[in-house]
């Protein structure tokens, strides 16, 4: 049985045990959640050495780590090494986004065994990348074929732009982007060449077969994400959105767990009413949002841009942040991008989860300023999400102060002007005067 199944069953299965012990909740409250659709568990039966991670609402806010080799750059020892950063880094989810080359399925394998978190993926990459052709048309009987191999092969979650349809084209060609994800660009061009149905639709129910026989969860892609503010919450964007809430159902009747993918670029006056309504048109099914960026101005700092829409959509609506890397908009990420990426976004949804008042969310911070208010430097550095990099740049500051044995002050204000020291004496003095 899926997790859904169990869960509707009465059943509290050991990942929901896992996934309760980790949140620090009742396993009953994770099965209840699961079996509502409000929380999914990506847990391919196949994938032995992944560790059960819960998406949802009643959780803590996670992220997605997006690597994977293009046409053009990088290769297998590339992406393990991506990979390797991306989980140092606190990445709970990972999708391999490869493309292009002749070994995906080795590629996606040597990710399997590496990463002991879920490991999701987009199908339909693999399928036109093993055709043949400069321009190569997807092939509807292939991309079943992939989706069971991939499924067989341990994948814990894909994407699947399924809620694309033909009526759809026409709304998205008026915007200033057009389609600015690779899959529903690839759906979209076939069903306009072939003057037909997305084959992911009307062929739901056998994908859902396949699904089901592994666990394999649904992210229900958002083929017409806007790509620009000037495209987002359109009538592409909503068109889809409303059939996705279709899918939602038909995934859940199924036993299939299902979470739904969301805008990437977006205003940030408009992100609250995208998370309120996707909750709403979705039932509640998890949210997995890419960013959003509010502004397209800033090419190199896309992971600041997006860190503060994923802050907002963290604190909203969302359950799953997909990160942006300093290469958004002009190449494929390397580790140190990927690096950036990750804390970016452990930032953002650590900060949504204060914002929104996750029980147990703002114990750390608390710990963190009694750390700083006894300058407990090792206890700081313990507690911070880039204990290297903070340490690195503390060091940097003691190799030139006059007073480096002294670690009372930073250079920041020195031991004359620190606040922190005042602040010492100041309380020392009024429990005199007590």
């Amino acid at each position: 049985m899926t997790q859904l199944q169990s869960a509707r069953m009465g059943i509290v299965t050991e990942a929901m045990k896992i996934v309760a012990a980790d949140e620090g909740i009742e396993a009953e409250r994770v099965r209840a959640a699961v079996a509502s659709g409000e929380a999914v568990i990506p847990l391919n039966i196949h994938h032995i050495n992944a560790r059960a991670i819960g998406v949802g609402r009643i959780f803590k806010t996670k992220i997605n780590a997006n690597i994977g080799r293009s046409v053009t750059h990088s290769g297998k020892g590339d992406e393990l090494e991506k990979l390797a950063v991306a989980l140092k880094a606190g990445a709970d989810f990972v999708m391999d986004l490869s493309v292009g080359a002749d070994d995906l399925k080795a590629i996606r394998q040597g990710m399997l065994e590496a990463s002991d978190r879920p490991l999701g993926t987009v199908p339909v990459y693999e399928t036109v990348s093993r055709l043949d052709g400069d321009i190569p048309q997807m092939n509807p009987d292939f991309l079943l074929e992939v989706i069971r191999s991939q499924a067989e092969q341990g994948v814990d979650f894909m994407t699947l732009h399924a809620g694309l349809l033909q009526k759809h084209i026409p709304l998205a060609m008026k915007r200033v982007m057009g389609i600015v994800s690779r899959g529903g660009a690839i759906m979209a061009e076939w069903m306009m060449e072939n003057d037909a149905e997305n084959p992911l639709y009307t062929r739901w129910d056998e994908v859902l077969d396949i699904l089901a026989e592994h666990d394999v969860t649904v992210s229900l892609g958002d083929g017409l994400r806007p790509g620009c503010l000037a495209d987002a919450s359109d009538a592409a964007q909503f068109g889809e959105l409303d059939v996705l809430g279709e899918l939602v159902d038909r995934c859940r009747e199924r036993g299939v767990q299902v979470m739904v993918e969301g805008p990437g670029h977006v205003p940030f006056d408009q992100i609250k009413m995208n998370m309120e309504r996707q909750q709403t048109v979705c039932k509640k099914a998890p949210f997995y949002v890419l960013g959003p960026v509010v502004t397209d101005i800033a090419p190199g700092y896309d992971h600041i841009v997006s860190s503060i829409g994923a802050t907002a959509a963290a604190t909203y609506g969302a359950s799953l942040l997909c990160y942006v890397t300093p290469a958004e908009h002009l190449g494929l990420p390397d580790e140190e991008e990927v690096h950036q990426g990750c804390i970016a976004y452990k930032i953002a949804a650590h900060a949504g989860d204060i914002a929104r008042g996750l029980p147990g969310a703002r114990k750390i911070d608390d710990e963190m300023s009694k750390a700083r208010a006894t300058f407990n430097w090792d206890r700081q550095f313990e507690l911070c999400l880039d204990p290297e990099r903070a340490k690195r740049r503390w060091l940097k500051t003691r190799s030139f102060m006059d007073e480096a044995h002294d670690d009372d002050h930073c250079s920041m204000c020195g031991k004359q002007f620190c606040a922190v020291r005042t602040s010492r004496r100041i309380r020392e003095l009024a429990n005199q005067i007590k």
